[in-house]
């Protein structure tokens, strides 16, 4: 059975999430953050870079969302949640699915983090505010009906889920209506909600 190493407010909710809609069972370890909102040491026994979401299948232990994703909607989907093997679409797909991590979080995270450090200095700003406002864009330009890929969901969308919180959380999405009217659809999704009622929520209250 699989065991997902879960950091309160973290992307772990995605690896919850997608376990909910496949219906799979799991065996849930919970850490919670220090009083530096760091994960805890405990974490880097389980895996060296000492973060989550991890998991542990067997002799198999992983790290990094869209890996994870991957390897559960491969091994216990039956590849429900990513369109079929080699098509345009299933390329197209992997792009979504890593472009979460990569380009769109960099100008999110780093947002973020100066709106809670009381703000970015003149030349962040100048250089994060317009990549902000690309990575917006092209986001919104991608859903293509309900989801990223059209009406059906992907495991695109559960890795976009933790990042379209942070920036709703961190009042980015304001000016956004396309980017917060999917973000609502994809919290009515009940294996989210059951997810985040198990795991607690992806962000921390606010203060």
């Amino acid at each position: 059975m699989i065991t997902v190493h879960h950091l309160s407010f973290s992307r772990s909710t995605r690896i919850l999430w997608l376990l909910e809609e496949l219906g799979q069972r799991y065996d849930l370890v919970k850490y919670p953050r220090d009083e530096n909102f760091r994960a805890p040491a405990a974490l880097q026994k389980v895996h060296p870079l000492g973060k989550a979401p991890v998991i542990q299948d067997g002799d198999l232990v992983l790290g990094e969302s869209a890996v994870i994703l991957d390897y559960i909607n491969t091994r216990y989907g039956n590849g429900r949640f990513a369109p079929p093997l080699g098509s345009d679409a299933y390329f197209k797909h992997n792009e979504w699915l890593q472009y979460a991590e990569s380009t769109a979080a960099l100008p999110i995270m780093v947002t973020r983090i100066g709106a809670i450090a009381g703000g970015m200095s003149d030349g962040m700003q100048k250089f994060f505010t317009p990549l902000l406002a690309r990575t917006f864009n092209h986001m919104t330009l991608g859903i293509t009906g309900r989801y990223m890929m059209g009406d059906d969901l992907t495991l695109a969308d559960i890795q976009m889920i933790y990042l379209l919180a942070v920036a709703d959380s961190s009042g980015m999405l304001a000016d956004q209506p396309g980017l917060t009217a999917y973000l609502g659809r994809l919290m009515e999704r009940p294996a989210l909600q059951k997810a985040i009622a198990i795991g607690g929520p992806m962000m921390p209250p606010k203060t």
